[in-house]
């Protein structure tokens, strides 16, 4: 099969910037092979990673004799969802045998005995995982830079920053290395890289996608999610890690319904709000999201601007639940590793060790609360839009954009959008939205109602649709 000839299908670039969906129909028609397109895709790695840095491990020998695996599998025609799609993992989540960092000096050499349980289930589809991708160092914030390899950039424009802390896996996607990516979202960390690199990134109900362990606190924050090119792809990967697993209790989801994709959205009543009531997004961003808004009125939905005021409990908590389990990491060994660590993180970490028991059981408090409130949002409407976070892409290698209309915002406190539906745990998604007037990528959060991953899913791929015509 090896050798059928892309050229007969696409040159080596645009097999590059195939879809998984596509990708898979030219594997059964045996017009492009695994290991062809797996050998194009780390020659774009070599050639592009250079710049952007969306890499912290490629794995050239794994990915080439997991590629000619599945090139046997076809031949035999053994097939299973994923046979031979290039998949990259976040270096936030361990994968057996290869390295994980999470983005640390601290572990720059450890690797895993044991894939999470996204990774299993990935490996079981009979992916290609390619390597692990950048992020600030265990995640701490919407940026990808760390002390281990720097920044991720922008595709889009490499003076520019990826976003985070998934901003390696949305640099890849973007520019064609690799379809898939799995990311992960404690606070908006696949949401904001996905808006800032024009590609989709679903952050799943919690509990739907299952984790073997997490952070204290951050378990009724964090989850893994897919970042892919296209909806479709996204919801090909969430369909293939989601559902129960014995490991964790929080996971009990099954997969989503076939169909779920179905673009039939005619009808719905739909929420759009600019501002949650603690921060609102630059002109340019919001003109953008306004000229995505008359898109969604071409679909046949009813949009109608509420103005909630929620105030900015939501992110004093979210910061206390991510500041404690900072802390948590470095409780015996903060001084062992400060010479190895960021300091910025290091911060917060500090300002998580002074905070008192009573002062998170106000937060998980306030997270609990979180949930009715975002269904009181919802109440009467099938899907809640509003802006990914409130600027484009910031220079790379900053922290954060510096000031928001002309108030300064430190590196927790400026992508105050998403972190509201982390505490909530319902399902959001950033998808394209078009560009702003300084020409970067502008993304439009998409909240469905609790368990509605389908919801949003469908109407995503609708949205794509009609603006790719």
């Amino acid at each position: 099969m090896t050798g059928a000839g892309t050229s007969a299908a696409t040159n080596e670039d645009e097999l590059c910037m195939l879809s998984a969906g596509e990708l898979g129909l030219l594997y059964r028609q045996r017009v492009v092979s695994p290991v062809e397109a797996v050998d194009a895709i780390l020659r774009r790695i070599d050639m592009m990673d250079r710049y952007l840095t969306a890499f912290i491990t490629v794995d050239h020998h794994g990915a080439r004799d997991q590629a000619r695996a599945a090139e046997r599998a076809i031949m035999a025609d053994e097939w299973a969802p994923l046979l031979g799609i290039p998949v990259t993992i976040k270096d936030l989540i361990s994968t057996r045998g290869l390295r994980t960092t999470h983005g640390s000096l601290i572990h720059r050499d450890l690797v895993p005995e044991n894939d999470a349980p996204s990774v299993q289930r990935i490996r079981a589809a009979g992916a290609v995982v390619l390597g692990k991708t950048n992020t600030s160092e265990f995640g701490w914030k919407a940026d990808s830079g760390n002390l281990l390899v720097g920044p991720s950039r922008n595709p889009a424009d490499p003076s520019r920053t990826a976003g985070g802390s998934s901003g390696g896996a949305a640099a890849a996607v973007a520019a064609g290395m690799g379809p898939l990516a799995l990311g992960s979202d404690a606070g908006g960390s696949i949401r904001t890289p996905a808006g800032f690199c024009g590609v989709v990134g679903f952050k799943p109900s919690l509990g739907r996608i299952p984790h073997r362990r997490s952070r204290a606190g951050l378990g009724a924050l964090a989850c893994n999610g897919p970042m892919t090119r296209t909806v479709p792809d996204a919801g090909l990967l969430l369909e293939v890690v989601s559902g129960a697993y014995p490991d964790d209790r929080r996971s009990y989801l099954p997969a989503l319904p076939a169909g779920a994709d179905d673009r039939a959205v005619r009808g719905w009543r739909v929420a759009w709000c600019a501002d949650l009531g603690f921060g609102t997004a630059e002109p340019h961003v919001l003109a953008a999201l306004h000229t995505a808004l008359a898109t969604v009125e071409d679909l046949g939905c009813e949009v109608e601007t509420i103005e909630p005021r929620l105030g900015d409990v939501y992110l004093r908590a979210a910061r206390t639940i991510e500041a404690v389990a900072q802390a948590t990491m470095h409780v015996t060994d903060l001084e062992q590793v400060r010479p190895l660590a960021d300091p910025r993180r290091l911060e917060l970490a500090e300002e998580g060790l002074r905070y008192t028991a009573v002062q998170l059981a106000l937060a998980e408090e306030t997270r609990v609360e979180s949930f009715a409130r975002v269904n009181q949002l919802l109440d009467g409407y099938d899907l809640l839009l509003l802006p990914v976070t409130p600027v484009t892409a910031f220079t790379a290698g900053a922290d954060a954009p510096g000031d928001v209309l002309g108030r300064p915002v430190g590196p927790t406190g400026w992508s105050y959008f998403t972190p509201l539906f982390n505490l909530s745990g319902h399902p959001a998604a950033s998808v394209p939205a078009g560009v702003a007037a300084d020409g970067l990528p502008v993304g439009m959060q998409v909240v469905g109602r609790w368990l509605g991953d389908d919801s949003v899913l469908r109407f995503c791929s609708a949205f794509e649709a009609i603006r790719r015509g």
